[in-house]
């Protein structure tokens, strides 16, 4: 019997199953501490939370469970292994990968992004080591249980993940029921102001440069006719922040 196939039956289905409750469990409390976190408009949302608790259980059951095939069924180590260290390497991939997961991270302004990416990336690692470690059943699962969280969080986002973030810079010439009205207009919409730079420039023309976070984008042109409608353009600026 190769190593692999002793991998394979050394743990039975009832192990497997508890296995997949540990990381599902794991899920479940992830997306708690980000929901929590979402509604507090944190840029570490329920999806990084999420993998993050997921991958963290992953590596757990790895570093407990990972090293079983070292030794015989009566403890007996295998010939060849004795006073090695099997953990050494994989600890140093856990450490390792979280430094190449920084590196997608990037701070645009106020906004923070790359926190998933860096996150999956993290998970993917653990996945490895999940393979490499002959633990295939629960590598698989851990596979597709993230790769469908990712799917269904893209697509069905929740919180802080479905805010959309918008540059505008607008200049225009008003009167002072403009602020009043700008506030007004921002809170029907429900947008959070990340950042506001407001300059004064001569004949009472004003410049707002906002950053804004919007459950959904207001489009250019209803920003168009909310301006024309408070006084005369100069010119307005919008882009989404990816």
């Amino acid at each position: 019997m190769t190593l692999a196939e002793t991998m394979f039956y050394r743990f039975s289905l009832l192990q497997n199953v508890d296995f997949f409750f540990r990381i599902v469990l794991a899920c479940v409390c992830g997306a708690c501490i980000g929901v929590e976190r979402s509604r507090r408009l944190k840029e570490a949302g329920i999806r990084t939370h999420i993998i993050v608790c997921c991958a963290a259980a992953l590596m757990m059951i790895i570093s407990k469970y990972g090293f079983a095939d070292l030794s015989a069924a009566d403890g007996t180590l295998l010939y060849g292994t004795r006073g090695a260290d099997a953990a050494r390497i994989a600890a140093q991939v856990v450490s390792g990968v979280s430094f190449l997961g920084a590196g997608v991270i990037f701070k645009n302004g106020s906004t923070i992004k790359g926190l998933t990416t860096a996150a999956g990336i993290w998970a993917t690692a653990g996945i490895g080591l999940a393979m490499g470690a002959g633990l295939y059943v629960i590598g698989i699962f851990s596979t597709i249980v993230i790769a469908l969280l990712q799917i269904l969080m893209h697509k069905f986002v929740i919180g802080n993940d479905s805010m959309t973030t918008t540059h505008l810079q607008f200049t225009l010439q008003a009167d002072d029921a403009l602020e009043k009205n700008l506030e007004d207009y921002l809170l029907e919409h429900r947008a959070q102001v990340m950042k506001s730079v407001i300059t004064y420039e001569e004949d009472h023309y004003i410049t707002y440069d906002l950053v804004l976070k919007t459950p959904c984008e207001i489009s250019v042109h209803e920003w168009h006719q909310f301006l024309a409608a408070n006084g005369k353009i100069r010119s307005v600026s919008h882009s989404s922040i990816p």
